[in-house]
């Protein structure tokens, strides 16, 4: 919000792992709300975004690292999320708790 832009997220980029995914199946939470660790989001300049990932994938630990989302001009202080089927929704700030914690 302070930085007066959008940011739109690709679901499909989101790695969630299978435990994770099933847990949150059964409960019927989303992964997107709940709380986790080990997770690590940079935001470099758009130019520099493949090149960012691929040093992140030399290193074992972010080996896994994917472009996920974009900065937008618009819509201002807004996180969309984009799904596979290009629809698009608002991801909400978590409002209380970032509970149940699953890692």
């Amino acid at each position: 919000r302070a930085a007066r832009v959008g940011i739109e997220v690709d679901e499909s980029a989101i790695v969630v792992s299978e435990p994770v995914a099933a847990v949150c199946e059964m409960l019927g939470l989303d992964p997107l709300y709940v709380a986790n660790e080990g997770r690590f989001v940079a935001f470099v300049p758009w130019r520099d975004a493949e090149r960012a990932v691929a040093a992140l994938r030399q290193v074992p630990v972010s080996s896994g690292a994917v472009l996920a989302g974009r900065v937008l001009e618009s819509p201002a202080g807004v996180v969309v999320l984009r799904s596979a089927y290009g629809s698009r929704r608002v991801l909400d700030l978590l409002s209380g708790e970032q509970l149940p914690r699953i890692c």
